[in-house]
């Protein structure tokens, strides 16, 4: 056994080490999704099993959990090829081994101590653009995994220490913006490099043996801890469903379903009554499924280490038929609406069974939209990025307002960048009104985003959802608001006419684009919520007069204060 105080001592130096990673690449990308969105995440990973022993805090989640499966990939592949070797860099952005979609590459790289294989390094970045139907890749009418872009499966970009310039050349060719593409390639192969002399420094200085105690003890203090959590909840079977609005593809919902079952220390999560898989865009790999259910799972139980361990106790069901585990060539670009929905039905459920533990659900949508098109001079330009919405009602407080989905704790790229890197203004960057979902503790507020053209024309691409199925709220909470997207055209504003998925929008100099995000959904009755709340959110202009009045039953006088009489009496005849 290692004493305590060494383990936590050691618990930080390598959480350090995959942090200095994170940060290495976020310094040193060249596009904003990466640079300033944090698309990305460095971690370590079994040398035999694949599995996530320490995951730096700055990337996304989700990510941490997907790549286990990416690195269990290339150690079947080196198996089968037998030939790994010291210096070897793997490179790959297959969704089906690694998980997520195509515009997410992994590194992969052997350590070696003393040369014995010791542990693997791996980072996962967002590139700007990898080929495909639609620039920046998010393709809502993709029927097929190569109308989202190239899929390269595990290489070698380094073979024994030797660069391997002809896959770099073969993927540039395949992009539309291929220096941005060089440029986070090399910042995710300098982040794993960082990570190597790292992990050296710690081995020499407290020996391979006891790190390697260090790693196996973290694992199972989380196992140990996670079946803790899960004894102290009461047995039973716990359901919840939420809606997809469509594939992109047809025009009808998909649903994604669990049926939660606590046992003693045990937990079952079973997503069998899920839709099956579809036409569109929206299916994902199982690897996905897996790591949105850790992703959930921490969110719910955060005093959990965060490595493998804190699936031991958790079987998590997934049949091959569904949406939720899909192989090639079914396409999967658009994955991250999948796993907020995936999200919020655990949030849901859990709500069921411990409510003091579990949120409302978030805005549920990235919203990736992209702008394309040439400049005056003839360069090509690709503007891709995701949105922000409201978080939900919580057991200690509201929603945050226009925070970035819980797949993450990336960043919304700032308006100052944005404006900056393409031909386009904001004349809107806004808190929504009235988005968030009524609740004892009010859903956080979305975002109301207005963009004009600068340039001569442009494409514009819409990859969203909840547009027809509101975020829920959770324990008497209400929903938030819909997700509601518009452009101009010379006639007039139109909507897509599956509410949150579009291609083929072309617009012109001085025509504008409209963003309003969904807030979160409420936790609680709103009549619960203190009249002082409401009024503050009125002063605020996060609630309308009218809503405090409606969704609340706080009447707010022409002074600007409760009325409190009036106040009582309404809400006593909602009580009765």
């Amino acid at each position: 056994m290692i004493d305590p105080v060494t383990l936590a001592v050691l618990k930080g130096r390598l959480e350090q080490i995959a942090d200095e990673m994170d940060a290495t690449l976020f310094r040193s990308a060249f596009n904003p999704i990466i640079a300033e969105a944090h698309d990305a995440s460095h971690g370590i990973y079994d040398a035999t099993t694949g599995k996530t022993l320490v995951q730096g805090k700055s990337g996304l989640p989700v990510f941490v959990g997907a790549m286990a499966f990416a690195v269990k990939a290339v150690i079947d592949k080196a198996a089968k090829d037998d030939d790994l070797a010291d210096g070897d860099v793997y490179v790959f952005n297959d969704p089906y081994d690694g998980g997520t979609h195509l515009s997410d590459f992994k590194l992969v790289r052997p350590y070696y101590r003393n040369g014995a294989l010791y542990c693997y390094l791996a980072s996962v970045g967002h590139w700007h653009d990898v080929g495909g139907n639609v620039p920046g890749n998010y393709n809502p009418e993709a029927t097929e995994c190569f109308q989202e872009g190239m899929l390269i499966p595990p290489v070698k970009l380094f073979e024994a220490g030797n660069f391997r310039q002809d896959i770099v050349d073969i993927m540039q060719a395949n992009s539309r913006q291929p220096i941005s593409l060089y440029g986070d390639l090399n910042g995710q192969i300098n982040a794993l490099e960082l990570g190597e002399r790292r992990l050296t420094a710690l081995l020499d200085e407290y020996g391979d043996g006891t790190v390697r105690q260090a790693f196996l003890e973290l694992q199972s203090r989380a196992a140990q801890l996670m079946r803790m959590n899960i004894a102290e909840l009461p047995d039973g079977t716990y359901c919840c469903d939420d809606w997809l609005d469509n594939d992109g593809i047809i025009d009808a919902p998909l649903k994604i379903a669990l049926d939660l079952t606590i046992s003693g220390e045990t937990m079952t999560l079973d997503f069998s009554r899920s839709s099956p898989a579809c036409a569109g865009p929206v299916n994902i790999a199982l690897s996905t499924a897996v790591a949105s259910v850790y992703v959930a799972i921490k969110h719910i139980f955060n005093d959990v280490p965060a490595n493998s361990g804190v699936l031991d106790p958790i079987d998590i069901i997934i049949p091959d038929d569904t949406l939720l585990s899909v192989k090639a060539p079914k396409p999967v670009g658009g994955y991250t609406e999948t796993i907020l929905r995936l999200i919020d039905v655990v949030f849901g459920a859990m709500a069921k069974v411990a409510p003091e533990r579990s949120n409302a659900s978030a805005y549920g949508t990235i919203n990736a939209l992209s702008l394309a098109g040439y400049r005056r001079d003839g360069r090509r330009w690709v503007m891709f990025s995701f949105f922000g919405g409201g978080h939900g009602g919580h057991p200690a407080g509201d929603g945050l307002n226009h925070g970035n989905a819980p797949i993450s704790t990336a960043t919304i790229p700032p308006i100052e960048i944005l404006e900056s890197a393409y031909p386009m203004f904001f004349s809107k960057w806004a808190l929504r009104p009235d988005s968030g979902g009524p609740g004892r503790h009010r859903g956080g507020l979305g975002a109301i985003y207005e963009i004009e053209l600068l340039e001569e024309n442009a494409d514009v691409f819409l990859f969203g959802e909840r547009g027809r199925y509101a975020p829920k709220g959770v324990v008497g909470g209400s929903e938030g608001a819909l997700n509601q997207f518009s452009y101009q055209q010379d006639d007039g504003y139109h909507q897509p006419p599956m509410a949150s998925k579009m291609v083929g929008i072309r617009i012109k100099k001085g025509q504008h684009l409209l963003l309003q995000t969904p807030g979160g959904g409420g936790y609680g009755a709103s009549t619960e919520r203190q009249p002082e709340a409401v009024l503050r959110d009125v002063r605020l202009g996060y609630v309308s007069r009218d809503a405090a009045q409606r969704d609340y039953g706080v009447v707010i006088d022409d002074n600007g204060t409760v009325d409190q009489a009036r106040t009582t009496k309404l809400r006593a005849t909602r009580t009765q």
